[in-house]
């Protein structure tokens, strides 16, 4: 794993001296001339260690040390000073220091004492990502449900945990993607390594190569520092990749070299780097069509789909709606500071006849809005949104669930369903075009033209 130090003095010669010394064992090396700088580099940068000076201009080391734990204070710092007394090293390891070194120092000393804040750095850094880990799942962990559908996705879990097989999960948007991964890493046997999530359709283009491979200082505009990329930051780990059927064509190739081979190269850099990732992939699209239509690379596909793990929608096993709804009533409730106990009947009939475009996030959000209206300890149907009751119920295909007969007009037939779904992703969504359309998985742009076709005008939908 790559480290970034930040060396803080104002003397340039030994910023340049203690960043070749670090280099040499492998350590990217920042450098600011005084404490304010520092600060700056700090917001910006993920840095692991800092050395600092003593005695500078401005802020010097003591000022810098007590602004570093209180807006870092996980951030371990060496101090280094030439005026080397006991009252000094005693100030700033009671000013929370983890260390102090004497100037002229020993450069193997040098090393040693940094190797070993490195390391108390990885292991903070392991305590908070397993907690975050764990208060995720316990708060989140939608892998519930006995259905027979759900219960696939559980046995290919299962039988996929163990290796290091690339994953392929397709579904439509909210059922549940990341959980699965996060499943998969958690229980398989990179479980003490890092997890990292990356959404290909959030970060815009220009910058997804130096996200997802890091990049050199200097290599473009703006590159003011080394860069550590996902791929590099999950070594060891698992690499999610959500929404992959978004990235560029032209990014493809490297991806697809980067699987094959296990190595890549950062932006601005020509020297290779070899990583030891485990890579799941998601996509609520069909790729297969994408490749037909010359938007994804075919090769690519194949390398992703080694084992591809199909996720149904919450339509296809409504049997595990109630069971989803009260694990995320009582979780919830709990983090409201109210007693969830269950739900009334009508309350249970509404939820299985909606349609749940957005599945269990929809589920989530839903019920986590019934918890704060609910007076009691038991959800009723009237604390429920309305848009539950606005759409007409459809089973797993589809087709109405009330009893009328089959339309005489399909096409108006299917314009009636596509528009409940609109209204119903819309209402969820408190009117926001944007979070409607991820709600049921299709473009802005696409939400945008049917809004139109089918007459809908958007208005702030307040619930």
């Amino acid at each position: 794993m790559t480290h970034n130090v930040l060396v803080v003095d104002d003397e340039p010669k030994l910023c340049d001296l203690l960043a070749s010394a670090l280099g040499q064992n492998g350590v990217c090396v920042f450098t600011a001339g005084n404490g304010l700088h520092a600060l700056k580099v700090l917001e910006a940068e993920d840095i692991d260690l800092v050395i600092s000076d003593w005695r500078m201009p401005g802020m010097d080391g003591p000022q810098l040390l007590a602004e570093i734990k209180t807006r870092f204070p996980h951030l371990p710092v060496i101090v280094m000073t030439a005026y080397s007394t006991v009252k000094n090293a005693v100030q700033s390891m009671r000013n929370g220091a983890f260390d102090y070194i004497a100037k002229p120092f020993d450069i193997d000393e040098l090393d040693i004492t940094v190797s070993k804040a490195l390391e108390f750095r990885d292991i903070l850094k392991d305590n908070q990502r397993m907690r975050a880990e764990l208060d995720e799942h316990q708060q989140i962990d939608s892998l519930i449900g006995d259905s027979p559908s759900f219960r696939r996705v559980l046995q290919a879990i299962d039988s996929v945990r163990e290796s290091n097989a690339t994953i392929l999960l397709t579904g439509e948007s909210g059922t549940g993607k990341e959980m699965v991964a996060r499943a998969i890493h958690k229980h398989g046997n990179r479980a003490d390594k890092p997890f990292v999530a990356v959404n290909c359709a959030a970060i815009p283009e220009g910058l997804l190569e130096s996200e997802m491979f890091g990049h050199r200082k200097g290599a473009f505009t703006g590159a003011t520092s080394d860069r550590v990329g996902r791929f590099q930051q999950a070594d060891g780990g698992t690499l999610f990749l959500d929404e992959i059927g978004e990235m560029p064509l032209a990014l493809q190739a490297k991806i697809l070299r980067a699987l094959q081979e296990r190595i890549i190269e950062p932006v601005g850099d020509p020297r290779e780097r070899k990583v030891d990732v485990r890579v799941i992939a998601a996509t609520n699209k069909n790729l297969l069509e994408a490749v037909a239509a010359k938007e994804f690379r075919e090769d690519l596909y194949y390398r992703l789909n080694v084992f591809p793990i199909p996720l149904p929608s919450l339509r296809e096993r409504a049997e595990d709606i109630a069971p989803l709804a009260r694990h995320f009533a009582h979780i919830l409730g709990a983090t409201a500071g109210k007693r969830i106990t269950g739900f009334s009947a009508e309350a249970l009939q509404a939820m299985a006849n909606y349609a749940w475009p957005g599945n269990i996030r929809e589920l989530q959000n839903c019920v986590e809005r019934a918890t704060i209206v609910a007076s009691g300890t038991v959800i009723e149907d009237q604390d429920l949104p309305a848009y539950l009751f606005a759409a007409r119920p459809v089973d797993s295909s589809g087709i109405f669930t009330d009893g009328n007969s089959v339309p005489s007009n399909l096409d108006a037939a299917l314009a009636e369903v596509e528009k409940n779904y609109i209204l119903a992703a819309l209402a969820q969504s408190n009117g926001v075009q944007a979070a409607a359309a991820q709600l049921i998985g299709i473009s802005e742009r696409s939400f945008w033209y049917r809004l139109k076709k089918l007459g809908i005008h958007v208005d702030k939908i307040v619930r």
